[in-house]
């Protein structure tokens, strides 16, 4: 199962000053604008090494530029000893504050074939092919794939209790107000412990498909430079673990957007979605309201709604009798017939609006929202045709997806809060053992 292993990470020093100044969101979820104000924060600040600045390719060597030049200045250093990095993230999400707990370590890469490591999204071609080149650049993982293990009991917590009561090595907010805190394990009979529980363990990829990929390429690339070491540093990627049981790991829905199809009839989508559907119309309503509708239909059968600017959501609730063994890409384990995204995809987008996967890869006609008030003020966007508004994913379909070797489409799931990119680096040295 699950090989992994504390490292000696990358990390701020005091020197570098606030973690609110230095630390980002993951680089996927961050516009030109957002990304303009992070840099204005501090001229160390993170987004500089995970969305660098250049022209064509240049911009990834100036990546590796300012790594080398913030460690030779004391910006960053590279910790003394291995350590497990215990994270913490205290947020406040639909009115309750919660902490989502994990730790960072160091995992043996494996190819999703081997059933270790787990995918259960599709991925997209573009930002793997970018990735890969920062990492190569880089010579660093700079960030971290969030991946799930189950443990109900919750025995991983144990060995990190005692750190938790001292103070963290970083503690800071970023400017989605969630508050971060990392603490250093270097105890090695406590990391021996952490390691043996999750050994036994397969490990779920959350969030962060694409890393991952990119982890394994780079792995493929520099294997001739660590003459094939099996315990040589570019055999591991570095991961955030955290328990799929812990009660502060909290799922969003994304939702989707429909635009720029050369015809869209909003009665005849109506109409043909009855064929698998019990159509609600009802008065659109504020957010809450449609979210509070949505999770009371969604308890029953599958449902998702649309809303398409005319003042009306339409709830559409799967019909009870319906056969789904006429639905070619329905056709595989039975979770597949039962999820709210893969319904969506295969009956709505797919079936009725005619949007392929080719499409949906390239985002031609669909792009992605995760906040509901923000969609349904889209779907009175006169450039918006529809806007389709889903439950959550439960954790549990997460899992039954990927232990049956099935992929859900892409932005399935949105676990909150993101984690924090700058708080620590993986350097991938090919001589360097683990």
């Amino acid at each position: 199962m699950a090989e992994i292993a504390p490292f000696r990470g990358i990390l701020y020093t005091p020197k570098a000053g606030a973690p609110d100044k230095l630390l980002a969101p993951p680089y996927d979820v961050i516009s030109d604008e957002e990304r303009a104000r992070l840099a204005g924060l501090d001229p160390h600040n993170c987004v500089r090494l995970i969305l660098p600045e250049g022209a064509g390719d240049e911009k990834y060597a100036n990546a590796a530029r300012d790594l080398n030049e913030w460690l030779r200045a004391g910006i960053l250093a590279r910790d003394a000893e291995p350590a497990l990095y215990r994270y913490h993230q205290t947020f406040t999400a639909e009115g309750k504050t919660a902490t989502r707990r994990g730790f960072i370590c160091r995992i043996r890469l494996a190819r999703f074939e081997e059933r270790i490591v787990l995918p259960h999204e599709r991925t997209l071609a573009g930002p793997k092919a970018d990735r890969l080149k920062l990492k190569r650049a880089a010579r660093a993982h700079l960030s971290q794939v969030f991946g799930l293990y189950a443990d109900p009991e919750r025995k991983s917590d144990e060995p990190f209790a005692e750190i938790e009561k001292t103070a963290p090595a970083l503690a800071g907010k970023t400017t989605d107000g969630v508050e971060q805190k990392l603490w250093r394990l270097t105890d090695k009979e406590a990391q021996a412990r952490v390691v043996a529980l999750l050994a036994e363990q397969k490990i779920y990829i959350a969030d962060g498909h694409h890393r991952y990929e990119t982890m394994l390429a780079l792995r493929d690339e520099l294997r001739a430079e660590s003459a094939n070491n099996p315990r040589s540093s570019v055999e591991y990627g570095t991961i955030f673990l955290a328990n799929m049981d812990d009660p502060g790991l909290l799922v969003f829905p994304t939702h989707r957007v429909v635009h720029g199809l050369p015809s869209f009839d909003l009665p005849s989508v109506i109409e043909r979605a009855k064929q698998w559907f019990e159509v609600t119309p009802m008065q659109a309503g504020d957010a809450a309201a449609v979210r509070a509708e949505l999770e009371q239909r969604g308890k029953a059968r599958p449902t998702f709604a649309l809303a398409a600017g005319d003042g009306n959501i339409y709830y559409l609730s799967l019909l009870r009798d319906v056969n789904l063994d006429e639905v070619p890409s329905l056709k595989g384990p039975e979770v597949l017939r039962t999820l709210d995204v893969t319904l969506l995809h295969a009956l709505v987008i797919e079936g009725i609006l005619g949007i392929d996967r080719a499409a949906q890869e390239r985002q031609t006609n669909l792009r992605y929202v995760k906040d509901t008030g923000a969609a349904l003020a889209l779907a009175r966007d006169p450039a918006v045709q529809a806007v389709l508004l889903m439950n959550p994913t439960p954790v549990a379909h997460v899992k039954a997806v990927a232990d049956a070797g099935e992929v859900m489409p892409q932005k399935s799931t949105f676990f909150y809060p993101k984690l924090a990119s700058g708080l620590v680096i993986n350097p991938i040295v090919p001589t360097e053992e683990v």
